[in-house]
């Protein structure tokens, strides 16, 4: 049996580290279904007034709706949409209550990407989001054809002399037949802990299969103990 400990113990060892990250993973992904689903409930919860000095924490997903001008001032972020191929998310300055935010109006085509566009008395239903999309990766806007790669708050707000608050809409009444809203939806945020718990418990299996093939090859092998 001597010859058998170290094989013996690195089973015991690898099998404990593998199904103890799986455990982690799954308690990873009840804290992140917790988390998801308080973020559904804000994002579903009755709107308010949009509050005059939202930020980031604790207002991200708040429900919030707003009557204003758009005077026709406009970003627009290359983005692809299931069944509508690419084009562009469109964020459009929104004065409302005397006050300059930004709205993600939702998708246009590339065709309609210049087109004219303004309204006023328009109520703007949604929630108020601080988008996370900008990396290292991320290419610099091209201010001369205004084509932006990612929604940066901060510079977005800049460059149209805005707040830095991001209203995306839900509704807009009157509705706009050009835009179709891109609403906020949870199942656009990343969940993959129960396929890592499914690969660590898998791995966990395979190193006690092969730790026990390695102690029975140790000891059936010839020779002193």
């Amino acid at each position: 049996m001597a010859r058998a400990f170290f094989p013996i113990l690195m089973g015991v060892v690898g099998v404990a580290i593998l199904v103890a990250l799986g455990v982690w993973q799954v308690q990873r992904l009840h804290w992140k279904e917790t988390i998801l689903a308080q973020i559904d409930a804000s994002i579903a919860a009755a709107p308010i007034v949009l509050p005059a000095d939202p930020a980031e924490d604790p207002d991200e997903y708040l429900a919030v709706t707003a009557t204003g001008d758009l005077p026709g001032q406009e970003i627009h972020v290359l983005t692809t949409v299931d069944d509508f191929g690419a084009g562009y998310r469109n964020i459009a300055v929104f004065e409302t209550d005397g006050r300059r935010v930004l709205a993600d109006l939702g998708f246009v085509g590339l065709e309609a990407k210049d087109d004219a566009r303004s309204a006023t008395d328009v109520t703007l239903t949604g929630n108020l989001l601080w988008p996370d999309e900008v990396d290292g990766w991320t290419p610099a806007p091209d201010v001369a054809k205004n084509i932006w790669f990612a929604r940066d708050l901060p510079a977005m707000a800049a460059a149209l002399n805005t707040d830095p608050v991001l209203l995306v809409v839900r509704t807009a009444t009157p509705p706009d037949p050009e835009r179709i809203p891109l609403p906020l939806d949870t199942s656009v945020i990343p969940n993959d802990h129960l396929n890592y718990a499914i690969t660590w418990f898998s791995l966990a299996l395979v190193w006690a299969v092969m730790s026990g093939f390695l102690i029975t090859r140790t000891l059936r092998r010839k020779g002193p103990a």
